[in-house]
């Protein structure tokens, strides 16, 4: 675990959140954000965590990631009365993109920006709920720097340690750190 929660901030998030075995699919334990999203004090501390991550990391955006990194970052960015930009799948933004195509397990799939919500002199954090596989966090870092704007830095409510998702990454953050604010 990295970034400025405290012990007691970490089991307060982790108690909310509810395991849903053979979710969405037989064997698979999936992750219910929902119930700590519900608790007003719980998802206040993650705001609050994740704001005082953005002013460590100089961010001057804030990108999440479609669909529950919208939920996350969004207040953050109010919070830190920053600028919000989402990542959405393809086809979900009106207008002139930039779009980057990443591999999933079984095929591939393609996230989208408007090409002028980012630019040079961006510092962009990067919000998502979860750090699996790292895909989709890997194709916006992408984006973001073929966008001209430097990558502050990656944070995450809950990285799956598991799954490759954080050495997926290594060399795509270029040194901005990652931070997980409850590993699994």
């Amino acid at each position: 675990m990295t970034g400025p929660l405290s012990e007691d901030g970490r089991a307060l998030l982790l108690s909310r959140i509810k395991d849903v075995p053979d979710y969405p699919k037989p064997g698979v334990m999936f992750k219910d954000i929902t119930p700590l999203l519900a608790d007003p004090k719980a998802f206040a501390a993650l705001t609050e965590t994740l704001v005082e991550l953005a002013g460590q990391y100089g961010a001057t955006k804030i990108v999440g990631l479609e669909a529950r990194g919208f939920i996350l970052a969004a207040p953050v960015a109010v919070q830190a009365g920053i600028g919000f930009v989402p990542v959405r799948k393809a086809g979900k933004l009106p207008g002139a993109t930039l779009a980057q195509s990443y591999e999933l397990e079984y095929g591939t799939a393609e996230i989208e920006v408007h090409a002028e919500d980012l630019a040079a002199g961006d510092r962009v954090m990067v919000i998502d709920d979860v750090l699996a596989t790292g895909g989709t966090a890997e194709a916006s870092l992408s984006l973001i720097r073929r966008a001209g704007a430097e990558v502050a830095g990656v944070a995450v409510l809950m990285e799956l340690s598991f799954l490759p998702g954080r050495a997926k990454l290594a060399a795509s953050l270029a040194g901005a750190p990652l931070d997980a604010l409850i590993v699994v």
